[in-house]
């Protein structure tokens, strides 16, 4: 075997170390939603006088972790493979898709449907 063949197989191995340890866990998928459904909250208060958008952003402060406790976590399935992961989560009628890897996420379906409904679900 050839020294450059040898240090390619070592990269690759090296950076498929870097990302089964950087795959993201529940937790993470968890503050993950919890940030899209801030920025729907967002999206959603531009309409909303200021004193309604502040009243509405204390409570999802306040009530966030409690909702995404009782809505996601529980109605999420993680299929681990090592270097990425896929999390699908059955929230609101909808089905979100979301691929972890390497510390990020990337969405695959449903992610803005479910957080403006979710969002909804709050108030």
């Amino acid at each position: 075997m050839s020294l450059l063949r040898l240090s390619m197989i070592v990269v690759t191995l090296v950076g498929a170390v870097g990302l089964a340890w950087s795959n993201p866990t529940m937790d993470d998928y968890v503050r993950f939603v919890e940030r899209e459904l801030s920025k729907a909250i967002d999206r959603m208060d531009r309409g909303t006088p200021t004193r309604e958008q502040q009243f509405i952003r204390q409570v999802f402060q306040s009530q966030s972790k409690k909702l995404l406790e009782s809505l996601v976590r529980p109605n999420t399935v993680r299929r681990n493979w090592g270097i990425v992961s896929q999390y699908e989560t059955q929230v609101a009628d909808t089905k979100v898709i979301v691929l972890g890897l390497g510390g990020r996420f990337i969405p695959i379906q449903g992610v803005e449907e479910a957080t403006l409904k979710i969002g909804r679900m709050a108030f």
